[in-house]
């Protein structure tokens, strides 16, 4: 899968299944100085704020490894998808979710943005908020709701 990549995106992969504290000074062979990060919690621009985000990201959890699981890439944009796992507060978690890359003429990143679902992957696996995760999903579903009220007749 990795091969048929072009090379930046392959160096992207590469830094995020191997990344540790150490490997954040080589952000900006990858990322262009003012590159933009985003994902459910965070929108900033610029290589040292996309740094301080990784480096809390290491302060706050515990063994984070990123896992890519599938890319493709067209043009001057590529998708990976992907599973990160951590332990937080003795709780393995696995979080899955997507990333659009998009860069520019050098290769380097100039958008990053991160796609996956916190209340599905972060706050239904917390004990008690996830039990009010999980107990509001059911409530706001359409199947719940058809199968609550049954079918309409019009």
């Amino acid at each position: 899968m990795k091969q048929d990549l072009p090379p930046a995106v392959q160096d992207v992969i590469a830094f995020y299944e191997s990344l540790s504290p150490a490997s954040l000074d080589t952000l900006g062979q990858l990322y262009a100085p003012d590159a933009r990060f985003q994902d459910p919690f965070n929108d900033v621009s610029g290589l040292a704020a996309i740094r301080h985000i990784f480096a809390h990201m290491f302060t706050t959890v515990q063994q984070p490894r990123f896992k890519v699981l599938g890319a493709m890439a067209q043009g001057q944009e590529a998708w990976l998808r992907w599973d990160f796992s951590l332990q937080r507060q003795g709780t393995d978690l696995v979080i899955h979710g997507a990333t659009r890359l998009v860069f520019d003429e050098a290769g380097r990143v100039t958008l990053h943005r991160d796609y996956w679902d916190p209340a599905q992957e972060l706050y239904a696996k917390v004990p008690l908020l996830g039990t009010l995760v999980r107990w509001l999903t059911r409530r706001l579903s359409a199947s719940h709701a058809q199968a609550a009220t049954g079918p309409s007749h019009h």
